[in-house]
């Protein structure tokens, strides 16, 4: 018998509203505290929403509110701002180790 192809785990970015693969999008959670953080591995426990490797999508995300509404928590402008800065700063890693590798 031949075997089932895997199954890639899709997810919507709540900026751009677009079927894409998991792993190809970071987890935005906010934990059972309350506080508001990227998961660029995805495991940390709470509430999550997924949003595309972009900045434009992060601010389209919360500029929209929809953070908010998937998250279920308030975010500051502080707390934006903290996301906004993570994703840049996970980008700029990734860039430098896709030039190195």
């Amino acid at each position: 018998m031949p075997q089932k192809p895997k199954k890639i785990p899709l997810r919507m970015c709540v900026g751009c509203r677009e079927m894409k693969p998991k792993a190809s999008l970071i987890r935005v959670v906010r934990s059972p505290e309350g506080q508001v953080s990227l998961d660029p591995v995805g495991k940390k426990p709470g509430r999550g929403a997924y949003v595309c490797r972009d900045v434009a999508c992060l601010n389209r995300a919360i500029r929209q509110k929809q953070l908010e509404r998937q998250l279920q928590a308030a975010l500051s402008p502080e707390t934006a701002e903290a996301l906004r800065e993570t994703l840049t700063a996970l980008q700029q890693t990734a860039a430098e180790d896709g030039q190195h590798g």
